[in-house]
């Protein structure tokens, strides 16, 4: 499958779903919607990230090296780093909010940015030059789409 045929298919699956969660498997982002249709969607990021509202950055991927105060020295393993506890405060503003995503925008390196209103996007921006996997969006039990073309 192409690059465009990629983006197209990321566009479809991602255009008007409800962004339902935030959260991580070890490493890796994960992003939970449901579509227009009632479907289960995800989005795994295992390149930098970065929830932006306006110009303040809410949580990015590197928060999920600081471990929240009084964790312990396996804060990243007991999900108690400063990434967990900002993506629960989010999780808790997407449940009241229920935002439907407004604009999937792929660019030509891989970075993907989702917005919803008000004022608030999703930027990944793959960081590796090897034909790694930097992103995925899916359907549970469907389509898989991702960056780079053709590695998913």
């Amino acid at each position: 499958m192409g690059a465009d045929e990629e983006a197209e298919g990321v566009r479809r699956i991602l255009q008007q779903a409800v962004v339902r969660s935030v959260g991580r498997a070890v490493g890796m982002g994960v992003v939970e919607f449901t579509g227009p249709g009632g479907e289960e969607l995800g989005l795994h990021i295992q390149c930098p990230f970065r929830f932006v509202h306006d110009d303040r950055v809410l949580l990015g991927s590197q928060d999920m090296k600081y471990p929240q105060k009084g964790a312990g020295p396996n804060a990243f393993d007991n999900f108690r780093t400063v990434y967990d506890e900002r993506a629960q405060l989010l999780n808790n503003l997407l449940t009241k909010a229920g935002p439907r995503v407004e604009s999937v925008d792929l660019g030509k390196a891989g970075d993907l940015t989702l917005s919803w209103g008000p004022g608030v996007r999703l930027e990944v921006f793959p960081d590796c030059s090897g034909r790694e996997e930097a992103w995925r969006v899916l359907i549970r039990g469907g389509a898989h789409h991702g960056y780079p073309p053709g590695i998913v």
